[in-house]
C-alpha cells in the first residue's frame, strides 16, 4: 500500500516504515508521544483506489519526527555583465526527517436513508378541486 502526501507545497509518494525529508512542519502539528498526523493525503493505493477532490476525507498518516536539520547550503549569485553588479548569497533551508508509521483509511459509514416527508395539501386547494 502507498500514499501520496503533500506537505510544505511538495507532494511525495510514501509507503509504511519509509524515512523521508520534508520542509520544516509546524510545532502545533507535532506531539512528542504521537508524532505528527498528516491529513492531507491526496490518494491512497490499497485494493480500491480513492482519490482525493483534492484530499481523501479519510485518510490519515502518521508518521513519527526522527531530527530536525539544515540541508546543505545553497548559493545565490546574481550578475550583470558591463555593469559591475554582483550579489553572493546564501541559504540553508530547515528540514524534518519523519518515519511513516501507519497509512490508514477508515471506513466510511453506511449513510442512513431518510424517508421523504409527503408534500402537505393546503386546504384551500382541496376545496377549489
Amino acid at each position: 500500500m502507498f500514499a501520496i502526501l503533500e506537505t510544505g507545497g511538495k507532494q511525495y509518494k510514501v509507503q509504511e516504515g519509509d524515512v523521508i525529508e520534508v520542509e520544516l512542519i509546524d510545532k502545533n502539528m507535532i506531539t512528542k508521544q504521537d508524532g505528527d498526523t498528516f491529513n492531507t493525503v491526496l490518494l491512497i493505493k490499497n485494493k480500491d483506489l480513492p482519490i482525493g477532490q483534492p484530499y481523501v476525507k479519510d485518510g490519515i498518516i502518521k508518521a513519527k519526527l526522527l531530527e530536525e536539520f539544515k540541508a546543505p547550503k545553497i548559493i545565490v549569485f546574481k550578475k550583470k555583465a558591463k555593469k559591475g553588479y554582483k550579489r553572493k548569497r546564501g541559504h540553508r533551508q530547515n528540514l524534518h526527517k519523519i518515519k511513516i508509521e501507519k497509512i490508514e483509511l477508515k471506513p466510511k459509514k453506511p449513510k442512513k436513508i431518510e424517508k421523504k416527508a409527503e408534500p402537505k395539501i393546503s386546504k384551500k386547494k382541496e376545496e377549489k378541486e
